[in-house]
Formats: C-alpha cells, structure tokens, sequence
C-alpha cells in the first residue's frame, strides 16, 4: 500500500469526527451514529482504493451504511480490506463523555481475522510488553512481568477496564496485586492504543469488549510495536454457532496480534470528544480543528496531525 494512502485516510476519519462531534451532548446516540456513518461513507467516495468492509457498522441488509462486505472507495487502485468504526463510543459523545473517536484501518486482502459481531478477552500493551504477556496467564502475574520490563513497581502501573457488571472479579484481582485502575465507560480502542503511547497514563488493557474494537486495536498495535493477544467470548449459542460458521471453532484459543491483523497494515483515528489519546473536535467561528494519528506497520511510523477546517472552503462539513 502506498503511504500516501495513510494520509488520504485520515481525511476520511476526520469528515466522521466533524459530523458526529456537532450533536456532541445532544442525548440522541442513534443520530450522533449515524452523522458518523453517513460522513464517512461520504468521504470514501474520493479515496483512490477498491475497498471492502470486512469489520464495520453491521451485516448488508439490516439498514446499516458501511456494513461489512460493502464497497468503498473509487473502485480503483489497490484491493483493500477495511476495518472501520466511524463512531467509537456514539453514547459517549451524546453524553460528552471521554474516548469517542473514528477509526479507520486498512490491511492487504486477508489481512483482517473475519469474525462476527461477537465479545473478546483481551490483553493490550505497548512495546515494553511485547512477548510477555499472555492470557493464560493471572492478571498478577502478567502485571509483575509489566512491572520488570518497565522498571516499575506494580503499584506504579495503572490497567484499563471497561466499567461492566462482567469485570468484578478481574477488578478486585488487579486492586489485590496493588495496580492502579482506570474504569471506562466505554471506548476501549483509544485506551489500548494509549498503552503504546509514552506517558499516556495507561500502561495495559485487560477486559472483554467488542471484537470490532479487538481488531481495530490489534490495527493499532501492529503500527506500533505494542503486543496483544485475545480469545473469542460469545454471550450465547447464536453467536458461537456464528463463530463456527466463520472457521473459528476452538473456542479456547488464544489469537496473536499477527493473527488478527497481518501484513501491511495503515491506521488512522480522529478524536470526536477527548481521549486518552487525542483531544476532541473544537469548534470556532468559521470553523473547527481536529486531532488526528497516522500509523503504519511497515515503518511503525506514528504521525499527528492537528488539522483546521474552514467551513466557508469545505461546506460538506
């Protein structure tokens, strides 16, 4: 893939990011979604790519835009499975919470473990982590094996957890290793890529969340040089029956970041409301400024862009 393309895409996150921001707070979380989808789905129309939804908003025929198996794109230029989540956390900016943002990633053809819309174990880390964490593993002993590569106590480490009924038993396991805990009311992926920014605050993300947002961030990772590893946790029959439909059968097994995104990979984000990674959209007079990263796995190359949009000139914002 051309890394030019990593650049084009963040044009794309950031007509979603503007879209969404604007009913920021409103309380109405299906328009604040679909603002998103209809801006992104929009702003594919320029990029240069014969693309493919392989994770997006929803199944081809149930009302959604983006829906996976979707074209998107020119129709032209390289053939590219697409990740994407044009809103992550749409209840968060229709409340004005924390870590919305839009999301994007690009991968080869078959670059992307196809899975269905399903819940996953996840453990996140940055490049400090790389090859020592694993989910068999206790949550004690992944954090002392943190600790020593990074230099730290365990007392010093801070996990990301998102705030479900589901993670009482993970949280009273971390407080009794004596790691600080973060809990998020949503928006997993912005705190997973922060284990891999230097100083975020976030040092791993432990939990099980969306394999949507497992995907994205395992994206994320691979242009990072963070490690990931997860296991696929279906709430009930249907989905595992849905997961044995799409070849994933062992229900115990562990997935590698390689495993659930290979290759060539390019990723972009945009921040709708502020996050542990990127500050949110800010309006002006006239017009508004974005947040923005940039990455690719070739290079492990990691850009932020903080751009400005004069309404007047770009009024499809």
């Amino acid at each position: 893939m051309d890394r030019n393309l990593a650049l084009e895409t963040v044009r794309v996150t950031e007509a979603a990011a503007l879209a969404s921001a604007r009913l920021m707070g409103r309380g109405d979380v299906a328009a604040t979604d679909r603002a998103a989808t209809e801006a992104m789905r929009k702003a594919f129309r320029s990029i240069a790519i014969d693309g493919i939804v392989v994770m997006g908003e929803g199944e081809q025929g149930d009302g959604e835009l983006l829906y996976r198996g979707e074209h998107v794109g020119t129709g032209s230029g390289p053939g590219i499975d697409v990740a994407l989540d044009a809103l992550e956390g749409p209840t968060i900016c229709a409340t004005g919470g924390f870590n919305a943002l839009s999301i994007i990633a690009f991968a080869e053809r078959g670059g992307f473990l196809r899975c269905p819309d399903t819940y996953m174990e996840k453990i996140v880390v940055g490049a400090e982590g790389r090859g020592l964490i694993d989910l068999d593993q206790s949550p004690k002993d992944n954090l002392r094996a943190l600790a020593d590569a990074k230099g730290v106590y365990v007392a010093d480490l801070t996990v990301a957890i998102l705030d479900r009924p589901r993670h009482a038993g993970l949280v009273a396991e971390i407080r009794k290793a004596g790691a600080r805990i973060k809990l998020l009311s949503d928006g997993d992926v912005a705190a997973g890529m922060a284990t891999a920014k230097p100083y975020s605050g976030i040092d791993i993300l432990l939990g099980v969340g969306g394999s949507l947002q497992g995907i994205l961030t395992a994206a994320a990772m691979r242009c990072t040089g963070g490690d990931m590893q997860a296991r696929f946790k279906p709430r009930n029959d249907e989905e595992a029956s849905r997961l044995g439909e799409a070849g994933i059968t062992d229900l115990g097994k562990k997935f590698t970041l390689e495993e659930m995104a290979s290759g060539s990979v390019m990723f972009a984000a945009t921040g709708v409301t502020n996050s542990d990674m990127l500050r949110g959209v800010r309006f002006f007079k006239g017009g508004a400024m974005t947040n923005s990263v940039v990455m690719r796995s070739r290079t492990h190359t990691v850009r932020y862009i903080e751009a400005v949009h004069r309404f007047d000139l770009k009024p499809e914002y």
